[in-house]
């Protein structure tokens, strides 16, 4: 019975093991410049983008303080600003290499 088990469970455990990198890299580098032109001020960003952009810190990046309620996040090489609700403030390149 043990054997049947491993027979099974190994084909198994590889293609898990197989499909990890794969997962970890469910969406393209966010530092790699993307022009989007459907993001511009007062439109909302996608969810999805959002959700996929990394948090920044606007002081060592050389933003200017976001409001309360605000955020700026690294998504496709540019920097976005946001309200909560997703209405875009402003967007601009992040230099190249950050």
């Amino acid at each position: 019975m043990k054997t049947i088990r491993a027979v099974f469970a190994l084909p198994i455990l590889a293609m898990a093991l197989a499909s990890m990198p794969a997962m970890a890299q469910d969406h393209p580098d966010n530092h790699t410049y993307k022009q989007h032109q459907e993001w511009k001020t007062g439109s909302k960003i996608q969810q999805e983008d959002w959700n996929r952009g990394d948090k920044v810190d606007y002081h060592q990046n050389h933003l200017r303080r976001p409001p309360a309620g605000h955020e700026w996040r690294q998504i496709d090489g540019n920097y976005v600003l946001a309200k909560q609700d997703g209405t875009i403030v402003s967007v601009r390149q992040a230099p190249h290499g950050h």
